[in-house]
Formats: C-alpha cells, structure tokens, sequence
C-alpha cells in the first residue's frame, strides 16, 4: 500500500475520532475486516491501528478487539495521576490528613527556631543524612520488624525519590524487574524513565502468582523483584508468611534484588513480617513520612545491605545531594517525641472509618480492599469502558482513576481506583454517591 494512502487511512481515523464522529466506546472493524474492505496487507491493517493507539486514540483489548477512547478525558483521570482539576472531589489522589497537623507545624517550626544549631541547617548535609537522624529511622524500623544499624539508612526525598535512588544504583537500561500485573503508577514511570524493561506476575485478590514468578525467572534474566507484601497498592493486599517466604526462597534461587515498597506499611496492623526481615541480605525497604504524617513533608528512608550503601549515596549526591536538612529536623524530631506514632494511629483510624463508608454506600457492588486503607479497587462489568465511566463522573464533579496507571500487562481491567483519603467524610460520601450512581446505571 502507497505510503500515501496508509497515512491518509490513519488520518481519516484520526480525524472521526476528534471530531465526535465516532464516539468513544466505537468498537472497531477487526483488522481481517479493515484489511478485507480497504484491500490492505494484514500487516498494514496492523500497522493502522498500532499508529493511532500510539495516538491515544484507540485501544486494543486481547478477546475484546479495537475501540474508540475517550480523548476528552482530563490527565489523571485515565492514563496517569496528574493534578486533579479545581472543583472536582478528588477520588484520584490520596493526601490523607488530619486535623491540627497545621498546628503540629507550626509547633515544630518554633521548637526548631530555639534549637542549638539552628545555622547547621543552613549548610549541606551528609549525602545518606545526618548520623542522629539515621539511627532515629533504624530504631523507628525496629518497631515495624527490620532490624538494621544505622550505617544501612539513607535519608532521602521521599519513598519516590528513594526508588528513583535505588533503581538508578543498581540497575542499569535492559535490566529486568518482575512487579505485579496491577501496580504502583509510580514505579512504572520510574522503570520507564531509566529504560529498565518491567514483566508482569500474574495477580489475584489475596497475592502475586509466585509460581509465574518462578517460571518468569526460569525464562528470562530477572534482576529483581518490586514488591509491596503489606498492603498493596492499588489492591490492598497483604501477603501472608508463606507467600512472603516463597518470595524470598525464588529471589535466592534465582538471585534477585528484592525492592519492599512499605508507603503503607503503617496501615495494615499485625502484618507477618517485612521481607526486609526475611531476607535482609538482598532486600531494600524503601518508605517515607508523606502518607502516614504529610504529603508535604518529603522526607523518606531506604534500608539496604551495606554492599550497596555507598552506591545509594552516589546517586543521592548526584539527584538532591542531601535531603533539606529542615525537612529532616522536622520529621526525626517527631519520630523521637512519638508524633509520627500517633499520627499512624489515628489515620489507620480514620482509614477504617473511611472503608465502613465505603461499604455503606458502594453495598452490593463488589470490590476489593483492605480494611484499614485508603483506598479501593472497583471491577467493572464486562460490557462497560473505564474511560468512559471516568468521563460520566468527571462530568458529575468527580475525579477518579481508571486501571490503566497501575497495568503492566497488555491486558488493561476496565476498573477504577477509588482514593478515599484527600476529601473530609460527608464530601466523601457525596462522591461515592455519585460513582454508584454512575457505575450502577
């Protein structure tokens, strides 16, 4: 086919779509059907609809076929969690707060302004965080169950920019990482990023399928493994001990750096221990301050073997060269005076009261959650697009996330993550209201 005329196919496509001509949900001809009508090659019928799902006009769907996409749809509503749109309920972010964390600040930012040294903040830093502020975080993961000294913490920006650190250190662009079919966005924009190629575990309701892993690792050259055994997201699992052990026995057997994402770790009460503790050998336990005290307070901690420590320090100094030494004040000093102990209690609180409502209001529809989290994971019926139920609630005031952030497979769910944390509980309410009533038409 003359290049001219494959291109002017394309744009023929491109432009019904744009205009409305064919309305998002418009199930394509196959591409046997759009090769037979058009007299193209199969592999040129490919091609056009490769090009305009490259558009992000299109998608395909394995055993479903080609359909229209909702264009119209705002970022962060369907293909990534970008900021939230003014005047809408945010259902899309979590920033759980509570409240007098304002007044905690303003608290801390006097006692820092009497403190000793208060200049020594006012210069560079150590690249893996003052001393104190190490051993602080070493006892504060004795209580979650990873023993460790303090020469194994690093104090960095934030969970996210102690993956980055951790991604950047010890893997280089072609490696492979096995996570799970559905998980955190974030790290999916990181492996992107860096060029690291990500291969979906199978999921369940209750677990990653280990033994896809297992086989996964006898195929290709796995070089690790990015878990979230306590309390995933977005499907709020907690793995239990002997998944967690199975874990580590095929990260052994197959030698593959373990990556224990804990953001939510502090939820999910009386959890089996951390596979940090299982395997301290070959695990980075990465977490941070953002969910369990602030979003704002970008300080965070990764745990690792001390093989690697020197390594994660390089990167540090190469991204941020040291977390602001007044963050770190701020959240050592309340790690040390019980603050960040009492702000996770009273949010694991404020999660569980957030999830009765939940099950209040979504009654009858099935969905999958953790019991003390903040958030949820809801199917669609097999006839019914996310982008499209994203679209109806946008329209209604509310913002919510379709599956596509969180997929790794080429299998994309049509279902939505409801976050549940970043609105105060009768505007909650109202906007689960909202997404029943859409969801349930």
């Amino acid at each position: 086919m003359p290049r001219a005329r494959y291109k002017s196919l394309v744009d023929t496509f491109a432009q019904a779509i744009r205009s409305g001509q064919m309305a998002p949900g418009t199930r394509l001809p196959t591409h046997r059907q759009l090769a037979a009508s058009h007299g193209l090659a199969l592999a040129t019928a490919t091609r056009v609809y490769a090009e305009l799902e490259a558009m992000g006009l299109v998608s395909g769907e394995t055993g479903r076929g080609t359909f229209v996409r909702e264009i119209s749809l705002p970022p962060g509503q369907g293909g990534g969690q970008m900021a939230v749109a003014a005047g809408l309920l945010d259902l899309n972010f979590n920033y759980p707060a509570l409240p007098g964390q304002a007044d905690l600040l303003r608290s801390a930012l006097r006692q820092l302004a009497l403190s000793g040294d208060l200049e020594a903040l006012l210069r560079y830093q150590p690249h893996a965080g003052r001393v104190h502020e190490r051993a602080a975080v070493a006892r504060h993961l004795l209580s979650r169950g990873v023993a460790l000294d303090a020469e194994q913490v690093l104090m960095v920006s934030g969970a996210q920019h102690g993956l980055a650190v951790t991604l950047m250190s010890l893997l280089k662009p072609g490696d492979v990482v096995a996570v799970d079919a559905l998980t955190y966005s974030g790290f999916k924009v990181l492996a992107e990023t860096l060029h690291l190629e990500i291969v979906a575990i199978p999921v369940s309701a209750t677990g990653p399928d280990l033994d896809c892993l297992q086989s996964l690792c006898r195929k290709r050259p796995v070089r690790a493994v990015y878990s979230m055994p306590t309390l995933h997201n977005p499907l709020g699992w907690v793995m239990d001990l002997a998944q967690r052990e199975q874990l580590v026995a095929i990260a052994r057997q197959h030698n593959l750096m373990i990556i224990e994402d804990a953001a939510y770790a502090f939820l999910a009460e009386h959890a089996p221990p951390p596979l940090a503790s299982l395997a301290p050998e070959r695990t980075l336990y990465v977490g941070g301050f953002s969910k369990s005290v602030a979003t704002g307070l970008r300080v965070g901690f990764v745990a690792a073997p001390m093989a690697w420590v020197k390594a994660l320090e390089r990167s540090i100094m190469a991204t941020t060269w040291n977390v602001p030494g007044v963050m770190s004040a701020i959240a050592v000093a309340w790690l040390e005076d019980g603050t960040v102990a009492r702000l996770e209690a009273q949010k694991r609180e404020d999660a569980k009261a957030r999830q009765v409502l939940a099950a209040q209001v979504l009654k009858g529809l099935a969905y999958t959650a953790h019991p003390s989290s903040y958030f949820l994971w809801l199917p669609l019926a097999e006839e019914v697009r996310a982008d499209q139920v994203a679209m109806t609630l946008q329209r209604a005031g509310v913002s919510v996330s379709t599956a596509e952030p969180f997929a790794v497979s080429a299998h994309v769910p049509h279902a939505l993550r409801l976050a549940l944390g970043s609105v105060d509980l009768p505007t909650l309410r109202e906007a689960l209201v909202t997404v029943r009533a859409v969801v349930a038409w």
